[in-house]
C-alpha cells in the first residue's frame, strides 16, 4: 500500500498551492505530500500557507528520473502541475508507467499528448498506471458536458446525437499562465514542423488508427443559424475537440463513428454580436501575456471568476438536447485546481478498477466525476430543453 493517496507535484506553484489548499480544507484526512524541486521552498510555501507543520514534503526534480522514482513509489496519485508538459512532462509519465502509479495533469498541449500515447500507451496499460491528461477547464467541463448530454439522449431517445456543438455562452477570469506558456510552446513546435501543424489542426490527432468524417472548422465567425448568434473562436477548442474524439473511441464509439463536434463561444446578436466576433477572431487569445508561469489573480478574482458553457446536439431522426455545464469559480485557476483534485481522489475510489492507458477524462471517470464535481467543486450540470 502506498503511503501517500496523493502527492503534488508542483507543489510551490501557483496552481499546485491551489491544489494544496482544495486538499486540505476538504480532504484532510487524506495523506497528502508536497512535491518540489527544493525542499527549502516547499517548507516556506507551506508555512506561509499556514499548512500543519508536519505536512510531508518531497524533493523531486524532472531532470532527476532517480528522484522522481522515489517519488512515484510513494504515491497511488501523482498530481502534476509542472509544465509547459513539453518541456518537463515526459520523465514523470515515464516514471509512472514504470510503477504503476496512477497521473493527472492540465496538459492542453496535443503533441505532448500524442507523444506520450504513441510512447507509454501499451506499458501503461500493462502496469495499471492511469495517465489521464487534460484534468482543468481544458477539459472536463467540455469532455464532461458532452459525455453527459449524450447519455441523456440516450436516455430519452435511445440514440446518440450525432452532430454536438459546445458554446462558451459566458466566462469571467483569466487563463492561467501556464496555460499561455503551453501555448507559445506548442506553436514553436508548430512552426518548425509542418507534420506538427498538420497533425494540430486535425480533430483526430489523439485518435491513432481512426480517422472519422469532415468536422466543423471553428475557426471563423459566423451566425449560429440554430440560435441567431454571433460566434466566434474558442481558444481552448483545439485540444478539448481532440479529447473529446478521444474518449469517443476509448469508449467504443458511443457518440458514433460519424460524431462531430464544434466548440466557439458566443458572442451577441446583430451587428454588434458581429463586431465582437470579428474582433476576437483577430485577437491574441491568450491575452498579453501579463501573467506568467507561477503568478495568478487574487483570491477575490478567482472567487468573483465563473463560466456558463451549453451543448447542444441533434440525433439521425431530428430530435434535439440541450444541457449547460457552469462553474462557480474562474476557469483557470480555481476551478481547475478543484477538477485537478476531484480527478485524482475519482482515480482512487469510483475509478480504481478502471483499466491502465493513456486517458481522458470521461471513459475512466464516468459519470462519477460528474458526481463528484457537483458535489465538491461548484459545478453544475444541468439538462435545459
Amino acid at each position: 500500500m502506498a503511503e501517500f493517496d496523493i502527492i503534488i507535484y508542483g507543489a510551490t506553484g501557483f496552481t499546485g498551492r491551489l491544489v494544496a489548499e482544495y486538499i486540505h480544507a476538504t480532504y484532510p484526512d487524506r495523506p497528502w505530500a508536497m512535491a518540489g524541486r527544493s525542499a527549502s521552498k516547499l517548507a516556506s510555501v507551506r508555512d506561509e500557507m499556514g499548512l500543519p507543520a508536519d505536512t510531508p514534503l518531497i524533493e523531486a526534480d524532472a531532470s532527476d528520473p532517480a528522484s522522481l522514482d522515489a517519488m512515484v513509489a510513494r504515491a497511488r496519485v501523482i498530481i502534476t502541475t509542472v509544465g509547459p508538459y513539453l518541456l518537463y512532462g515526459e520523465p514523470l509519465v515515464a516514471a509512472c508507467v514504470k510503477a504503476g502509479t496512477d497521473y493527472v495533469d492540465l496538459s492542453g498541449e496535443p503533441p505532448f499528448m500524442w507523444d506520450m500515447i504513441e510512447k507509454y500507451n501499451d506499458a501503461a496499460k500493462a502496469s495499471g498506471a492511469r495517465i489521464v491528461h487534460s484534468c482543468g477547464f481544458d477539459s472536463i467541463p467540455f469532455d464532461m458536458g458532452v459525455y453527459f448530454l449524450q447519455q441523456e439522449a440516450q436516455k430519452r431517445f435511445g440514440a446518440p446525437l450525432r452532430e454536438v456543438k459546445g458554446r462558451v455562452r459566458g466566462m469571467k477570469g483569466t487563463f492561467s499562465g501556464g496555460t499561455a506558456a503551453s501555448g507559445k510552446e506548442t506553436m514553436k513546435l508548430a512552426m518548425g514542423d509542418p507534420e506538427v501543424m498538420k497533425r494540430l489542426v486535425s480533430s483526430f490527432a489523439l485518435t491513432p488508427g481512426f480517422e472519422g468524417p469532415k468536422q466543423p472548422y471553428g475557426n471563423k465567425p459566423y451566425e449560429d443559424p440554430d440560435f441567431g448568434i454571433w460566434v466566434a473562436p474558442f481558444v481552448m477548442a483545439s485540444i478539448n475537440t481532440k479529447n473529446v474524439h478521444r474518449s469517443n473511441m476509448l469508449m467504443g464509439h458511443p457518440y458514433g463513428t460519424e460524431f462531430t463536434y464544434e466548440e466557439m463561444m458566443f458572442t451577441g446578436k446583430g451587428e454588434k454580436g458581429e463586431a465582437i466576433a470579428s474582433s476576437i477572431a483577430k485577437s491574441n487569445p491568450m491575452g498579453d501575456g501579463d501573467i506568467k508561469p507561477g503568478e495568478g489573480p487574487s483570491k477575490e478574482e478567482r472567487d468573483n471568476g465563473s463560466y456558463d458553457l451549453m451543448f447542444t446536439g441533434v440525433t439521425d431522426g431530428g430530435e434535439r438536447l440541450t444541457v449547460g455545464v457552469k462553474g462557480d469559480r474562474d476557469p483557470g485557476y480555481g476551478s481547475t485546481s478543484k477538477m485537478l483534485t476531484e480527478a485524482a481522489i475519482c482515480l482512487i475510489e469510483e475509478a480504481a478498477a478502471a483499466p491502465g492507458g493513456v486517458l481522458t477524462a470521461a471513459p475512466v471517470f464516468g459519470s462519477a466525476i460528474i458526481d463528484r464535481l457537483t458535489a465538491n467543486a461548484g459545478l453544475s450540470f444541468d439538462v435545459e430543453s
